[in-house]
């Protein structure tokens, strides 16, 4: 059996160039989280822990005994997440990253169903009881037309890649529809220096 490698199936997805591309984002599949607050805090790390469980009970079903309709051996997917800041944090002439307000999100494989689904958070729930299992939703989600961005180095240096884009957009009359971007972790920060991560940048637009 062929195991699915979004690293080698979704190349223009999640490795595009070092340069602004077009790219037209279709319907996938997410199992998904919304909170506010800092990214260091605890409830943001329970938040990625919740994500990642699931979507590991989801992979591994074969070796727990069951194996679901059409399932095929698939590399779990990076993490996502749609950013913004609350009403307080769009007055504000500094960045207050305790006015974040985000939707984490892992994409899954197109045999997922709302049954598998309900079976993994029950198999999580069970395991891990620490974890805000009743937030997580199954979803369907796509962004549209979009330019996106391999950015590197540390998240706080972003404000560079996203001036490139900007620059971009306006050379080629794109208009930027949603204030939100998504960023698409290519590298755990958890375990990557910040001058060696590798984050996709994203904005909605639509042609003039």
């Amino acid at each position: 059996m062929m195991k699915y490698e979004w690293r080698k199936k979704d190349k223009e997805a999640y490795l595009p160039k070092n340069i602004p591309t077009l790219y037209n984002d279709t319907e996938k599949m997410y199992i998904t989280v919304h909170g506010a607050g800092s990214p260091d805090s605890e409830a943001f790390r329970l938040n990625i822990e919740l994500l990642y469980a699931l979507s590991y009970a989801i992979r591994m079903m074969p070796k727990s005994g069951f194996t679901p309709e059409g399932y095929y051996e698939y590399t779990v997917f990076p993490l996502e997440g749609i950013w913004d800041l609350d009403e307080v944090g769009r007055t504000l002439n500094y960045l207050d990253k305790n006015h974040f307000v985000y939707q984490l999100m892992i994409r899954q494989p197109d045999f997922l169903t709302e049954e598998l689904f309900a079976k993994a958070v029950e198999s999580v729930k069970a395991k891990k009881k620490n974890l805000p299992i009743e937030t997580a939703k199954f979803v369907r989600l796509a962004d549209g037309l979009c330019v996106q961005m391999m950015h590197h180095g540390s998240y706080e240096n972003e404000p560079e890649t996203f001036a490139i884009i900007a620059s971009y957009c306006e050379e080629q009359g794109l208009t930027r529809i949603d204030k939100r971007h998504k960023e698409i972790y290519i590298t755990d920060a958890r375990k990557t220096a910040p001058e060696k991560q590798k984050t996709v940048l994203r904005i909605k637009v639509s042609k003039q």
